[in-house]
């Protein structure tokens, strides 16, 4: 896939809620993330906080984890939540503990960081039986928004990605432009 990462020069769509909505509402995202209010959530690509701040106000901390400083200083700007902690991270290389986390949400970033490591290592920091709600771009969509097609996963092969570093996917839905799955970790 691109590997690559959102362009921080563009992170004012990243705040376009009819946009952001369309793809996944505050609703589907916190229903497939099921936070508890001491859970300790990450959100991976969290990017400015958009969907972040969504799941706040249902967990007791949540990791805001993205590779690029820029967004983090763009989320400041717009005011982080008192609950969120922000992590420049790469998910490959999480600075979180073994089963530290209750849950782990990635929203329209999966594409940008999936591989075995990475996946590998979201194993790593989800407790075993913790919910991994992945919502991303399809391979199968016209690529009418989000990223070039050729830079997406389908959910067949997420879903074997996910089941190779031993998820349990309890949930899988292709729609014309995403996919969302929700996996218990190992």
């Amino acid at each position: 896939m691109g590997f690559h990462t959102f362009d921080a020069d563009r992170a004012a769509e990243l705040e376009d809620a009819a946009k952001r909505y369309a793809s996944v509402s505050r609703e589907e995202l916190v229903d497939a993330v099921d936070p508890a209010v001491n859970d300790v959530v990450a959100d991976l690509g969290s990017g400015t906080g958009f969907y972040t701040d969504d799941v706040a106000p249902h967990a007791g901390t949540v990791y805001a984890v993205d590779v690029q400083a820029p967004m983090h200083e763009l989320y400041r700007e717009k005011g982080v939540p008192e609950n969120v902690e922000l992590v420049e991270s790469d998910v490959a290389d999480l600075p979180l503990g073994a089963g530290e986390l209750d849950a782990a949400v990635s929203t329209m970033t999966f594409h940008e960081f999936a591989d075995a490591d990475a996946i590998g290592e979201i194993a790593r920091v989800v407790r075993t039986g913790g919910r991994l709600a992945v919502f991303d771009w399809s391979a199968d969509g016209n690529g009418a928004s989000g990223p070039p097609v050729d830079e997406r996963y389908g959910a067949t092969e997420a879903v074997a990605m996910l089941e190779a570093a031993g998820f349990e996917v309890v949930h899988e839905t292709t729609r014309t432009e995403t996919f969302v799955i929700v996996a218990r970790a190992p």
